[in-house]
């Protein structure tokens, strides 16, 4: 899988940036995920992430993480016509609020790149379908984080 990997902050040092794109090259492959498939991962401060929230949410508080998935069917939009095998699969964009990573890492007791894990694997599992909109799904899709930050060694 390519990972664009876009820090507007200028705070995300190259190990850091390794640890993701090993963990999520771990969960694509967990999830069968295609290898042509493409993300970006984006880290903004609170206030880019408060505007985007608001914007895309109607929420005017900054968040962890937001996913913008590309691969879910919206009423009335255009199916592409063409070959699968000629697009490369585009699975959409992950947005994480560095300054609420730090935050919640010293909140939660972990480090701040376990923390970072678990908000790129969230955004991931977003992009793939998964969602917490009621308690079943929720147990599904917190069980299924935490098994892949397990297996690939990022725990609490």
């Amino acid at each position: 899988m390519h990972i664009d990997f876009h820090d507007d902050t200028k705070t995300v040092n190259e190990d850091i940036v390794d640890l993701l794109y090993r963990l999520l090259q771990f969960a694509a492959e967990k999830e069968n995920v295609v290898k042509e498939a493409e993300i970006s991962v984006n880290f903004v401060g609170n206030k880019e992430i408060q505007e985007i929230n608001r914007n895309y949410r109607q929420k005017n508080v900054p968040t962890d993480v937001i996913s913008f998935a590309m691969q879910e069917s919206v009423e009335g939009e255009l199916a592409i016509i063409g070959e699968e095998d000629e697009i490369p699969l585009t699975l959409g964009d992950i947005v994480i609020s560095v300054e609420k990573a730090k935050e919640q890492a010293k909140e939660y007791h972990h480090s701040y790149e376990r923390e970072l894990g678990f908000l790129a694997v969230h955004g991931f599992l977003h992009l793939l379908g998964y969602d917490h909109m009621n308690v079943n799904d929720e147990k599904k899709m917190f069980g299924r984080q935490e098994e892949i930050l397990g297996e690939f060694g990022l725990e609490r």
